[in-house]
C-alpha cells in the first residue's frame, strides 16, 4: 500500500508501503513469532511517519495469519474514527466501540475492534464485554497512562504500543514497566531527507520564566502559565513574534491555558487579523466549523489549547507558534509535528517557540536517543537544562525588521559579561556595566531618529533586549529576585529616556 508524501497518513493510494514501513513490520512479527503472548512490546516512530497505516498493515496480517482478533485501543474519538477508516481501506472488517456501544459481543463480522479506553474500562467493569478472542492488542499513543488500566484483563496477549515519544506522560509511571522492549523507526532527519516530512525553520525568542510552577505531573501549571502569557509583554512579543516570521502564514498557536488563548484571539483580532480560537468549551459542531475554515482560509491564525496535539491533521500548516513552555518532550515534538506534514508547494514550515523550548529539548531534528530514555527517562528528565541555565546561554538577536530601524548605527551589539570582566578587572563598580550599554542604546536611538520624540518611541521597542541585558548582568552579580531585575529594568529605562534627551539637547 503506497502512502502519497504529499498527503497527510491518513490517506492511502495502492498496495505497497515504503521500505522502511515494511522493515517496522518485519522487526515487530519476528517478535510477535518469538513471543506469541503475554509480550508487552513498544515501537517508535515520528509524527507523521504513517503509525497507522503500520498497525492497520499489522492487523490485518496477524488476523490473517493467526486466526484471533485484534483491539485496537485510542484515548480520543477522533484518532478512533481515523483508526477505523484506515482498516477500512487494508480490508480489515472493524467496528468502533464508543459511548453509543452498549455492549461488545464477539461479533462473528468483525475481525477487529476500534475502542475508546474509558468506553471498553465501563463496558468491562459491567460485565458487558465479550473479548475472549482478542490474541493481539494495539496501543495507539500509547505514552498517555490511561491505557494501563486495561492492561490487566489481556495479560495473555501480545500488546503492541506506538508512540512518537516512548517516554511516559506521568513521570511515576516509567513505560519500561509496561512495556518489555522497544522498537525505534525511522528519524526525523531521515524522512525529511527522504521527502516525507516538512524541514522545519526555528525561530526562538527567549523569555522569562522564572515566575513559572512546576506541578504535581512534572510540567509547568496552567495558572502559572496563564499569569506570564496574559500579560501585555508577553502578549507584544507573540504579536511582534508572528509579524515577523509568519505574517501572512496559516498559523497554528498552541497555548497553556484558555484564558491566554482568549487573549491572543482579542490581541491578533484587534490587530486585524483573520484567527478564531478553539477549545474544549466548543460544542462538536462549531469545532468542525471552525477546522473547516481553518482549513480553508490560506491566512488563517487558529488559537488553541491541548485539543489539537493529537488526531488532528491540517497538511497546509505553515507555521507552529509555541506560546508556552512545557517539560514535556512528548508535547514537544506533537506541537512541532503538527506542521510537519508534506503537500505540494509545501516543502518546509516554521516553528516559532516563545517558551524556550528548543533550548530545553534541542531541535526538533536533533537525534534522540530513545532507547536510553526508555530505560533511563528519571535520569533524563532530571537532567534536563534548567530555565536558569538557559537564561545564561541565551543570545539575544534583534529580529531583522527591529534591525532595519538601526540602519544607520554600524554596530549594535553589546556583550554584558564580556564588559562585566573588563569593569571587574579595571577595578570598576559593577553599575558601570549598565551605564556604558544605557549609552550604547541612547546612542543608537539617537543615531536613527530626526528628534527626541521619535527618539523616546524607539527606545521602547528595545525592551526585549533591555530585559536580556539586566538578566545577564544578574547572572554576573549573582543576585535576580524578581523585585530586584524589575527595579533594575524600571531604573535602566528612566536613565535611558534621560540620556537620549541630553543628546538631543546637546547636539
Amino acid at each position: 500500500m503506497v502512502l502519497n508524501k504529499f498527503d497527510n497518513e491518513e490517506k492511502i493510494i495502492g498496495k505497497k508501503l515504503y521500505d522502511y514501513q515494511h522493515g517496522a513490520i518485519d522487526k515487530i512479527f519476528q517478535r510477535i513469532q518469538e513471543n506469541p503472548n503475554q509480550y508487552n512490546l513498544l515501537y517508535q516512530l515520528p509524527t507523521g511517519g504513517g503509525k497507522t497505516v503500520i498497525f492497520s498493515e499489522i492487523a490485518r496480517q496477524y488476523i490473517d495469519s493467526n486466526h484471533h482478533k485484534v483491539l485496537i485501543l485510542t484515548h480520543r474519538i477522533e484518532l478512533s474514527k481515523q483508526t477505523s477508516n484506515m482498516l477500512t481501506e487494508f480490508g480489515v472488517k472493524n467496528k468502533v466501540i464508543d459511548s453509543s456501544v452498549k455492549e461488545v459481543t464477539n461479533e462473528g463480522k468483525y475481525s477487529c475492534f476500534v475502542a475508546m479506553v474509558e468506553t471498553l474500562n465501563n463496558r468491562i467493569k459491567e460485565n458487558k464485554a465479550d473479548l475472549d478472542d482478542i490474541g493481539l492488542v494495539i496501543v495507539d499513543e500509547a505514552h498517555y497512562n490511561s491505557f494501563r488500566k486495561l492492561f490487566k484483563h489481556f495479560e495473555r496477549c501480545f500488546i503492541l504500543g506506538v508512540t512518537a515519544t516512548p517516554l511516559s506522560s506521568n513521570i511515576n509511571l516509567p513505560m519500561h514497566d509496561i512495556y518489555k522492549d522497544l522498537i525505534v523507526g525511522e528519524k526525523i532527519s531521515s524522512l525529511i531527507e527522504k521527502g516525507f516530512l516538512a524541514k522545519a525553520d526555528v525561530y526562538s525568542f527567549n523569555v522569562n520564566l522564572s515566575s513559572l510552577k512546576i506541578g504535581a505531573n512534572g510540567d509547568y501549571t496552567v495558572k502559572s502559565s496563564e499569569e506570564l502569557y496574559t500579560q501585555n509583554v508577553m502578549q507584544s512579543k507573540l504579536l511582534n513574534a508572528y509579524e515577523s516570521t509568519s505574517l501572512g502564514k496559516k498559523t497554528l498557536i498552541f497555548n497553556n491555558g484558555i484564558h491566554t488563548s482568549r487573549h491572543v484571539y482579542e490581541v491578533f483580532k484587534k490587530a486585524g487579523y483573520s484567527v478564531m480560537y478553539i477549545d474544549n468549551t466548543n460544542t462538536k459542531e462549531e469545532r468542525k466549523r471552525i477546522l473547516k475554515w481553518f482549513k480553508n482560509t490560506p491566512d488563517a491564525i487558529l488559537t488553541s489549547v491541548g485539543i489539537l496535539t493529537t488526531g488532528f491533521d491540517e497538511p497546509s500548516i505553515e507555521s507552529i507558534i509555541i506560546n508556552r513552555a512545557t517539560k514535556s518532550l512528548a508535547l514537544y515534538f506533537q506541537m512541532i509535528g503538527r506542521g510537519s506534514r508534506v503537500i505540494e508547494n509545501k516543502k518546509d514550515f516554521l516553528v516559532v517557540d516563545l517558551g524556550n523550548n528548543v533550548a530545553r529539548f534541542g531541535n526538533w531534528t536533533d537525534e534522540v536517543d530513545w532507547q536510553f530514555i526508555f530505560k533511563n527517562p528519571n535520569f533524563f528528565l532530571e537532567n534536563l537544562i534548567s530555565d536558569e541555565e538557559i537564561q545564561k546561554n541565551f543570545k539575544y538577536e534583534m529580529p531583522q525588521e527591529l534591525r532595519e530601524k538601526f540602519s544607520k548605527s554600524d554596530n549594535i551589539e553589546f556583550d554584558v559579561k564580556k564588559e562585566y570582566k573588563k569593569a571587574v578587572g579595571d577595578g570598576l563598580k559593577s553599575k558601570a556595566v549598565l551605564e556604558k550599554s544605557i549609552s550604547q542604546h541612547a546612542q543608537i536611538c539617537f543615531e536613527n531618529t530626526e528628534d527626541v520624540f521619535d527618539a523616546h518611541i524607539l527606545s521602547r521597542e528595545l525592551h526585549d533586549e533591555i530585559e536580556f541585558r539586566i538578566k545577564q548582568y544578574s547572572f554576573c552579580i549573582l543576585k535576580s529576585s524578581k523585585n530586584y531585575l524589575k527595579w533594575l529594568e524600571d531604573d535602566y529605562k528612566r536613565q535611558l529616556r534621560v540620556k537620549i534627551s541630553l543628546l538631543f539637547r546637546t547636539s
